[in-house]
């Protein structure tokens, strides 16, 4: 166990919080100022309009941030990029460095007392370091030396099991590949990824019940559409772009059911920045119907839905699609027959749902056949994850909206290649099909043991039975639930190693000896031998394209991801495999080739991707479910939460600010709620507050009691906000120490972070 007195938590220093009245709207004129004002303050302003200028541009490079799809036909001039765009950049293209002069100043115990938000503002990683066993500091090393540690340290473990690979969503296709292929090679489908974190839950209920573990809709779709239904999702901050489909949709005579805990200020309202009349007048009002439910109920109140259209169908005849769920479906009886013993009242009561209000949402649903449920982690991070949208899929069979235009499953994902990563063989496990695909392209055998996810991979390193985790990109530590435990597990490793472009918590948070192996970001120029290379990702909607950075490296000494990856495998395995490592790390075109030979939908990888991108065989957008048990797709019985709360018990979800991504803090302000300089706030009901009380900005602590173990997350102010009685939401990191790392979904392992039975402390 390493004795270095480390920090594995969020900063509790307090900053000073003010509060003023929530937004009514998103984006607009003062979007636009926050934006550049980041960008010109990291990069400079010729430097930060220029780089904007070709972000998410058809020869340009993918946003950093999330998935959400470009235009397939003309792109905006004006910029293809929304506001947290301009923050991702912005963090990637800063012109502050992290180099060996830096890292002199400060010992690891000294930096991981700092917040995540200071730890972030660092700057960029500029050459590899080693921390060594025993020391505090980090000190420089070659590029050389870093690959034979990693190699020395890999070839001395007693099985390939004991080694675990993560992948973040940053990767391109071409790093996933390969480094999935090494893993492999190597011995092990110890894989774990942060869809293990996120999507998960859909991946699972998806392919269950449509046979692809995807969306089935286009950006397209989403314009078309009678009903789009946003589910347990903020676009405003997390994928302010969708905005911009919502307002067209909107034009074209389409309406918005939005079912969130909250009241977001992206589906109040929305100004186009790209729109003159937008900056003058009151924007796009997007939603029609808001469902205030309570958090993880939304399978009572999608029941009731259902049992509201099943009711209206017997009524007036017209409302299901009766020839599709008979041509196309299986389980639709039983469905019946579950939902007959639910009361409308009862489960409207449960969801925390008005009558009046839920009677606006059927006479939307009702005669709408073109129906598009999007959703994020609001409906999969819950032990009932999977059951969540599963219930959305039997919503939309009943519909008869899967496989048709404007109609469809969308899974909004957050980081810009996650769904890529997965695409090209990042899980921790191999069917029969890549298993032998392998075997024929690569000349060996994967293994066949399953692998480790996420949460057994974080038991595992904390019982010691793994002992070196590598990390292509990602801030573990602080992504990953129950922080402390979590902690603990990487510092019973020998060895930690991260391909990382900035500085994150998790490089405090190691094993007895730590690498950071400082790589280009996604802006950036990546150049061999004189020639320029580019990379893909997939968006989404399961668009493959190409990326291709422009601006000069913060660093002569930074390697390319896939470089990377190939350089760790050839010091590894040297000649114990046919693969031309090095050469696979120099051209990524031949990476490419080997992709089409072993992932299905790839043929003519190289020609396509330059040629505008391709989609990648989408089954259920196509219609056919031929893959699932009968030809057909599935209904589900789902089962509805199960935690219920004792006096004093309170249900908390954990969600981002606006002034963030992922475990990225830009800036200390949640415009959107209200909140400025401070992120340790609990957004409470004014009622519970009077009832323990409290005064706004009062400082509680919070506890959670799970197998008989106590964790907390102390000192937050409390302020008053539109959420349900008994219902709280805190930002992560900042509340992940409270998540059990046993407290996940069923069957997806998904931690169960957005429903958190917690207690109340006052100060």
């Amino acid at each position: 166990m390493s004795q270095r007195k480390v920090n594995p938590l969020t900063s509790e220093e307090l900053t000073g919080l003010e509060l003023k009245t929530p937004a009514d709207y998103a984006a607009g004129a003062y979007g636009v100022k926050v934006a550049l004002d980041h960008a010109i303050s990291e990069m400079g302003a010729v430097r930060a309009f220029q780089t904007l200028a070709k972000m998410n541009q058809k020869s340009g490079f993918d946003c950093p941030g999330c998935a959400w799809p470009d235009p397939d036909d003309k792109r905006s001039v004006l910029g293809e990029y929304c506001e947290n765009g301009a923050k991702a950049l912005a963090e990637e293209a800063t012109l502050k460095r992290v180099d060996a002069d830096f890292f002199s100043d400060y010992t690891i115990e000294e930096m991981s007392q700092w917040s995540d938000y200071k730890i972030g503002k660092s700057g960029r990683l500029t050459q590899p370091m080693y921390l060594p066993k025993g020391e505090s500091k980090y000190i420089p090393i070659s590029w050389s030396e870093a690959f034979e540690k990693i190699a020395k340290q890999l070839n001395a473990l007693n099985h390939p099991d004991e080694a675990i690979f993560y992948t973040s969503g940053r990767s391109s296709n071409e790093a996933a590949f390969l480094y999935g292929v090494f893993a492999r090679a190597f011995g092990t489908n110890n894989m774990p990824d942060c869809s293990n974190m996120c999507h998960e839950s859909s991946g699972k209920a998806l392919s269950q019940t449509l046979g692809i573990g995807k969306g089935s809709v286009t950006l397209d779709d989403l314009h078309k559409a009678d009903v789009v239904m946003v589910i347990g999702q903020n676009p405003g901050t997390n994928h302010p772009r969708m905005l911009s489909a919502l307002q067209k949709l909107k034009e074209n005579g389409g309406k918005v059911i939005t079912i969130n805990p909250l009241e977001e200020a992206g589906l109040k309202r929305f100004k186009n920045p790209q729109r003159v009349g937008d900056y003058f007048g009151r924007g796009t009002a997007i939603t029609d119907v808001f469902l205030q439910v309570r958090i993880n109920e939304d399978v009572a109140l999608l029941n009731a839905l259902m049992k509201g259209l099943i009711a209206r169908d017997h009524e007036v005849g017209d409302i299901l699609d009766h020839q599709f769920i008979s041509d196309k479906t299986s389980g639709y009886d039983k469905l019946k027959s579950e939902l007959v013993q639910y009361q409308i009242e009862a489960l409207l009561d449960r969801s925390g749902i008005d009558e009046s209000v839920y009677q606006n949402a059927l006479e939307l649903l009702a005669p709408a056949k073109k129906i598009i449920i999007c959703w994020a982690m609001g409906l999969t991070q819950h032990q009932n994850g999977i059951d969540n949208i599963k219930a959305c899929v039997n919503l939309l069979l009943m519909k008869g909206s899967i496989g048709r235009d404007g109609a469809g499953t969308c899974p909004v994902r957050g980081h810009s290649n996650v769904q890529g990563d997965r695409t090209v063989g990042i899980i921790h496990g191999t069917s029969d099909k890549l298993h032998k695909a392998l075997k024929e392209v690569f000349h060996f055998d994967a293994p066949r043991k399953k692998g480790l996810d996420v949460v057994d991979s974080i038991q595992a390193m904390y019982e010691g039975k793994a002992r070196v985790f590598v990390s292509l990109g990602g801030n573990f530590v602080s992504a990953a639930s129950d922080t402390e435990y979590t902690a603990k597990a990487l510092q019973n490793c020998d060895l930690t190693v991260s391909i990382s472009t900035k500085l994150n918590r998790s490089h405090f948070i190691t094993g007895q000896e730590s690498l950071i192996l400082p790589t280009l970001g996604r802006s950036e120029q990546d150049f061999k031998n004189g020639k320029a290379r580019f990379v893909s990702v997939e968006n989404s909607m399961g668009k493959v394209h190409s990326s291709e950075g422009k601006l000069r490296p913060a660093s002569d000494q930074l390697m390319s991801e896939p470089e990377i990856i190939a350089n760790i495998a050839s010091y590894t395995l040297k000649d114990q495999t046919q693969i031309p490592w090095k050469a696979l790390g120099e051209d990524y075109s031949l990476i490419r080739d080997y992709i089409e030979k072993v992932i299905d939908g790839f043929k003519g990888y190289n020609d396509r991707v330059e040629d505008g991108g391709f989609y990648l065989p989408n089954n259920a957008r196509e219609g056919d479910f031929s893959k699932l048990p009968n030809g057909r797709a599935q209904f589900s019985t789902c089962r509805m939460a199960e935690q219920t709360l004792e006096k004093g018990e309170y249900m908390l979800m954990t969600m981002r600010s606006h002034d963030q991504f992922n475990t990225t803090i830009y800036g200390l302000d949640d415009r959107y709620r209200g909140v400025y300089n401070e992120r340790r706030v609990l957004f409470m009901n004014s009622e519970d507050m009077k009832q323990l009380g409290l005064k706004t900005k009062d400082l509680v602590n919070l506890t959670s009691h799970y197998g008989g173990q106590e964790r907390r997350a102390d000192r937050f102010h409390v302020i008053p906000y539109g959420i349900p009685q008994s219902n709280l939401a805190c930002y992560f990191p900042e509340g992940n120490s409270l998540v059990p790392i046993t407290h996940f979904a069923r069957e997806s392992q998904t931690p169960a972070s957005k429903s958190i039975v917690v207690k109340i402390e006052r100060k």
